[in-house]
């Protein structure tokens, strides 16, 4: 059985000495930014796959009835690992600078990013896989998507939900709490990207150190004010998805295959650690 301390060590390890998690020159959108690393050292949280609260996704005014829970995704699960993946302070502070338009710097924390968080999930997999375990991961499955939902009108807020969520896993997995602007901030802060493995491996689930969802948030506004077309509410204490996509669709227009945005994890007091932590204690 492998132990939780080995499967860390060695994803941290991946982490930090592989090439992938740095731009190539090839691939730098300016000459300076080659050789840029993305993420930082990864924080991992474990839940039982049996955990309620994934049944509890199901429900319409969470995420509704496509979503699938672990057992569905991997038939005798018992525990799914959430990896949240820091974007570093390079990153960071170079959106900070202009608030109407993502920086380079961010778009390359969004795609080749991207490409980092699958090469991660297959190296995660394959570390359990070699102990004789069954292991996958949702957001590289070809079921991953829009699953079962009925709802294809895109101004609907409905429509913005899959049959997983790396949120809610990482919410269950004691990672963090969600935030005014429905990102989640963990410990390290809400600007990075999360991923998942739901394995057959019997781990200690995590102790969730919050009771409610938005517990580390402070509801200050902050993400609200960055939001460059006023997705974010903070007097209703929401965000309307459909107004953000459209941005996301015009910066795709402009830079494809680059896109993002992430004004609203940065120059917020929740970017790179959780100001409300332990209030719920």
């Amino acid at each position: 059985m492998m132990e939780k301390s080995n499967f860390e060590k060695a994803l941290k390890e991946f982490v930090e000495s592989s090439s992938d998690n740095f731009v190539k020159k090839e691939e730098a959108l300016r000459p300076e930014l080659a050789g840029m690393r993305i993420f930082d050292e990864p924080v991992i949280g474990y839940a039982c796959a049996t955990d309620p609260l994934f049944t509890e996704a199901k429900k319409p005014d969470i995420i509704g009835a496509h979503f699938m829970t672990p057992e569905e995704w991997l038939p005798g699960a018992k525990t799914v690992i959430s990896i949240f993946l820091p974007i570093t302070e390079r990153i960071r502070a170079a959106n900070s600078q202009d608030m109407t338009w993502p920086a380079d710097e961010w778009f390359h924390g969004r795609i080749e990013g991207h490409n980092f968080q699958v090469k991660v999930c297959h190296f995660a997999e394959e570390l359990l896989k070699k102990e004789g375990l069954s292991a996958m991961s949702p957001m590289t499955d070809p079921r991953f998507g829009r699953g079962t939902s009925p709802i294809t009108d895109k101004t609907d807020q409905n429509y913005y939900t899959s049959n997983w969520s790396e949120r809610h896993a990482a919410y269950v997995s004691g990672l963090g709490t969600f935030s005014l602007s429905k990102g989640l901030i963990t410990l390290k802060g809400t600007a990075g990207r999360f991923i998942s493995i739901i394995t057959t491996a019997a781990f200690e689930p995590d102790e969730r150190p919050y009771k409610g969802v938005y517990d580390y948030c402070i509801f200050c506004g902050a993400c609200a004010d960055n939001c460059p077309v006023n997705a974010i509410s903070k007097e209703e204490k929401k965000k309307t998805h459909h107004p953000c996509s459209v941005f996301l669709d015009s910066i795709m227009e402009k830079h494809k295959p680059y896109f993002g945005c992430g004004k609203c994890q940065v120059k917020v007091p929740c970017e790179f650690k959780a100001p409300n932590a332990g209030a719920s204690k």
